[in-house]
């Protein structure tokens, strides 16, 4: 891991929930889904018997309907917390980068609109370890 948020209490038991996700950042601006939650980059949960890129194409149609190419695996990032409804939650996220392509199809997730986020504005994100992950990658353009 690249880099953890929050620390394990080792009194409790967590759920991991690994997930996978796409930093494109094009012209000054950031691919991202915008929930009533907030910002997010295109990405989500790793299904059981999914791989990382599976996981980011399928979640990439789902959510803004489109393709997408993949460059390369980038970093990762976990976490631990409290969520309101699941408790002790470790979320442990891998970062790719890559490009948006054609729109092949209607989301199918009703409250998640694509959007390109002003690189300026990525402190808007709702996940910390969303904001560190793109920071790190606007360091390497």
């Amino acid at each position: 891991m690249d880099k953890t948020f929050g620390k394990r209490d080792p009194n409790l038991t967590y759920f991991d929930r690994p997930g996978a996700y796409l930093i494109c950042i094009k012209d000054g601006k950031l691919a991202c889904v915008q929930t009533p939650k907030g910002y997010f980059l295109l990405g989500g949960g790793i299904e059981q018997g999914e791989s990382q890129t599976d996981c980011i194409h399928r979640e990439c149609l789902e959510e803004a309907g489109l393709s997408v190419t993949l460059t390369r695996s980038f970093c990762a990032a976990d976490s631990y917390t409290i969520h309101p409804r699941i408790g002790p939650f470790h979320p442990i996220q891998y970062y790719y980068l890559g490009t948006i392509g054609a729109r092949v199809q209607d989301p199918i997730e009703p409250d998640h609109t694509f959007v390109w986020l002003p690189l300026t504005e990525i402190e808007n994100m709702y996940v910390p370890q969303q904001i560190w992950a793109v920071q790190r990658a606007m360091k390497q353009e």
